[in-house]
């Protein structure tokens, strides 16, 4: 199977009705280039990962990559760290992205141990784990579930063990939020996209991704037990934390 992707044009003809927004086969055969284009600061986020594990990740833990899709995650910290510095378990719930993330994983990574689960992060049997990586998942949970997902990740994670979690936010002040989201649609224009684009992949994800607040995002952390937790990207309205277990 070619690892090319196409360019993400799921939404540039105007659409009767537009379904809610799945990750089938249409979406994965485009998803680096619609979250390339999609998602102010991606490739920032990926590049510090390995970094990041290199000091805070015990050699030889595992690493959970939750709603992993295409495991660009797994590939970036393969990047970095050597093959028996973590072992690798990619999860997600899509057929179609735990098929080509095994495809690209085993192709990219040989050496590594990597192994990739289709399947539900809030119901996993989870291992004792040094990282857990949450790039763009929580936000398609529904919220009610975020919680005591949040601290069935506290009890997996070791001590010393750190919680890498990146969303899409939303700013507590209307005005502030409104000029945030205004410059994302600018963000998107910028890479391509059209407004008719833009405005039908907003319906699509309509009550599907539910941001939440960085406030709320850290008040959750803390709830689950984690000692503390800052932002340390923010790009518009993306942002990543890391929380961190005594």
């Amino acid at each position: 199977m070619s690892d090319a992707s196409y360019r993400d044009a799921i939404f540039s003809t105007p659409l009767d009705r537009v379904a809610r927004f799945s990750f089938d086969e249409q979406v994965v055969a485009c998803f680096p280039d619609m979250i390339r284009r999609s998602v102010p600061g991606y490739g920032q986020i990926l590049g510090m990962l390995g970094v990041i594990g290199e000091r805070h990740l015990r050699h030889g833990a595992r690493v959970y990559d939750l709603g992993c899709s295409l495991g660009a995650a797994g590939l970036a910290l393969a990047g970095r760290l050597p093959p028996a510095a973590f072992d690798y378990t990619g999860v997600d719930l899509s057929p179609a992205m735990v098929s080509r993330a095994r495809e690209t994983l085993g192709s990219e990574c040989p050496e590594h141990a990597m192994t990739v689960l289709e399947g539900d992060i809030r119901t996993l049997d989870y291992r004792p784990a040094g990282m857990i990586l949450l790039n763009f998942t929580l936000q398609f949970l529904p919220p009610e579930d975020r919680d005591a997902l949040m601290r069935r990740l506290h009890e997996a994670l070791e001590p010393g063990g750190v919680l890498i979690l990146s969303e899409k936010i939303k700013a507590a002040d209307e005005q502030e939020n409104a000029w945030l989201v205004e410059r994302y649609h600018d963000f998107k224009r910028a890479n391509g996209y059209s407004d008719l684009e833009i405005s039908q992949k907003r319906t699509a994800l309509e009550n599907v991704l539910i941001p939440d607040s960085l406030e709320a995002h850290h008040a959750r952390l803390a709830e689950a037990g984690f000692s503390r937790s800052l932002t340390w990207f923010q790009f518009l309205n993306f942002a990543s934390l890391i929380a961190f277990k005594e």
